[in-house]
């Protein structure tokens, strides 16, 4: 008998359909994992050293303490726990010498300006002074440019009161970079 030539046709299609099917598995499987590492958007950023207080006029602050809307805050950490940061705005005060020289000040006592809100498994953590505390790392800006582990991150949070360009982005904290202040 005589093979015909159908079953190695039906072969060939099979074979191309299965590629395809397998390539377009992979371009989804890709784009997932693409999806997952998908940075955060671009948020306006505030004054590194700006002399106010940053406002979220969609806050409700009556209410109990809640997260942030999304985006950037200048702020510091003042309580951290089961990985749930409360956290304050602040703003610069200028010495009263006349020179550069200042500090950071959170809301005067009783102030109700606070948020809370979780803080992501896949948290950015930019130290101003390296992981181990001991060496200046920071950019051309003063904000912290060494990125620290998660064992790291956890006892710089429960230290509280580091100055900070906080960003939320769908309710949780995933990135925190610290202002470095001499």
């Amino acid at each position: 008998m005589k093979p015909s030539a159908k079953p190695s046709a039906s072969l060939s299609v099979l074979f191309r359909t299965t590629t395809v099917a397998a390539t377009v598995a992979a371009t989804l499987v890709a784009g997932a994992v693409a999806a997952d590492a998908a940075t955060i958007p671009k948020f306006k950023q505030p004054k590194i050293f700006g002399t106010s207080f940053q406002t979220d006029p969609h806050h409700d602050f009556t209410r109990r303490i809640s997260t942030r809307h999304d985006g950037i805050l200048r702020g510091w950490v003042t309580h951290y726990k089961a990985g749930v940061a409360e956290y304050t705005p602040i703003k610069w005060v200028k010495d009263k010498t006349g020179n550069t020289e200042g500090w950071f000040t959170g809301p005067p006592e009783g102030d109700v300006t606070a948020y809370a809100s979780p803080v992501s498994a896949k948290l950015a953590y930019y130290s101003a002074t390296g992981c181990k505390g001991t060496e200046v790392t920071v950019d051309h800006k003063g904000l912290g440019d060494k990125r620290c582990s998660s064992k790291v991150v956890t006892s710089r949070l429960r230290s509280g009161r580091r100055p900070a360009l906080i960003t939320v982005y769908k309710g949780k904290i995933v990135k925190f970079q610290e202002i470095f202040t001499p």
